[in-house]
């Protein structure tokens, strides 16, 4: 460790203000990435036609998830002074990957959505759309551990869905910690605004990279060579 870094974190002042420069940070460029899915999304109607436009406004999500989970993996392995370097580095290695996983999530939440929306033109029951909703959540719920694997370890696509679908059963409590969030941000979207959930990004991937620690430790235990 260097001087300069022994003296920045001498006292807990110093310490507290690295913590919080790593969360706005953080979210700021969480709200720059996501900045084209936002801008677009602002201009559109709430309008079932309009679905597929939404999707599209939801593609910058998946990498910018990805790159925040980088970021605080690496914030509780050496909280240095750097997290726009990490955040950047994150980005830019896990882009094809998180896209691998991201894209296909939002055409899943895609169809469920229209399917949800024109179920009066459709005539599909309330029981079916309650499985449709729960259906939703279950992607996001796998979307996101796929996610934070995939921002750790460089696995194939198919052996990170093995590895999520398997780890889900083998780690209940995380699971269930995963849902709790998906269920909380979409509470959120729903009672306010979605602007809300933009500006507690920082905080909830930190919670959501957080409760997968458990799971990401197994996953280098049972699936990472030595």
């Amino acid at each position: 460790m260097s001087t300069s870094r022994q003296e920045f974190g001498a006292g807990p002042l110093p310490r507290v203000a690295n913590v919080v420069m790593w969360f706005l940070v953080v979210e700021g460029l969480l709200v720059l990435t996501l900045a084209p899915g936002l801008a677009l999304a602002l201009v559109l109607t709430p309008d079932a036609t309009n679905l597929p436009l939404f999707a599209l406004a939801a593609l910058p999500v998946g990498p910018a998830l990805a790159a925040a989970f980088f970021t605080w993996r690496r914030f509780h392995e050496e909280r240095d002074t750097s997290p726009a370097q990490h955040f950047a580095r994150g980005y830019r290695i896990n882009l094809g990957d998180s896209l691998r996983v991201w894209v296909p999530a939002v055409v899943v939440l895609l169809v469920l959505t229209m399917n949800l929306a024109s179920q009066d033109a459709t005539g599909i029951g309330r029981p079916v759309a309650v499985l449709y909703a729960v259906m939703s959540v279950v992607v996001l719920v796998l979307a996101l551990r796929m996610l934070a694997i995939t921002a750790t370890f460089a696995f194939r696509w198919r052996d990170v869905a093995r590895i999520t679908v398997l780890s889900l059963g083998a780690r209940p409590l995380p699971t269930l910690g995963l849902l709790s969030y998906v269920v909380l941000v979409v509470g959120l979207t729903v009672v306010t605004f979605d602007a809300v959930v933009v500006m507690l990004a920082s905080l909830l991937t930190y919670g959501v990279l957080r409760n997968e620690l458990s799971v990401l430790g197994m996953v280098r235990r049972r699936f990472v060579a030595p």
